[in-house]
């Protein structure tokens, strides 16, 4: 089998982008009968060093991860800044903004993909582990973007049952099997 040009196959996230992540958290974790998390701001420009379309901003968000058995749910409710998740908001509206995948070496898979004509959009440090990320422009062939994710350490992404066992996901199950993209 063909090596995937990320190194790997497993979708370690799909990141939502939301207007308001308090309601987007509560619904999220309701539907999918998982553990609720509170939502926390990415630090500021000197320790996530973000750079958008080259240039640096001071692009912050509010992210909150929920985790499932089989994936990671990212919400993201960005600020008025220049970023990615800003123009996508702008633009596109809420929705799935991106597929992460853990990386060995971002420089290793960056140089493959923009090879593979997918040039970088947005890079930056994580704010709460040693960590990287980058946002390749995926989005006319895939519509919605990638994200490569290079960790220093381990990230918790295990599930974690609800305080409260009357907590039961709405379609009976929480485990995400499909991933569909209308086209």
């Amino acid at each position: 089998m063909t090596e995937s040009l990320l190194g790997n196959r497993n979708i370690n996230q799909l990141a939502f982008v939301v207007k308001d992540i308090e309601s987007a958290n509560v619904a999220f974790t309701k539907l999918l009968g998982i553990k609720k998390v509170e939502p926390f701001l990415t630090g500021d420009s000197t320790v996530s060093k973000v750079i958008f379309k080259g240039e640096p901003t001071d692009s912050k968000s509010k992210l909150a991860f929920l985790n499932t058995p089989t994936v990671q749910f990212e919400l993201i409710e960005p600020d008025k800044n220049p970023g990615t998740m800003r123009e996508f908001l702008d633009t596109v509206g809420e929705g799935i903004h991106h597929i992460a995948f853990d990386v060995d070496s971002i420089q290793k898979r960056l140089h493959v993909m923009e090879k593979s004509g997918y040039p970088v959009l947005q890079t930056g440090e994580f704010t709460s582990s040693d960590g990287r990320y980058v946002y390749v422009d995926t989005l006319d062939d895939h519509k919605t973007l990638v994200e490569l994710l290079e960790s220093a350490e381990p990230r918790q992404t295990v599930w974690e049952k609800p305080e409260d066992d009357s907590v039961q996901p709405l379609l009976g199950t929480n485990k995400v099997e499909q991933l569909g993209i209308v086209v």
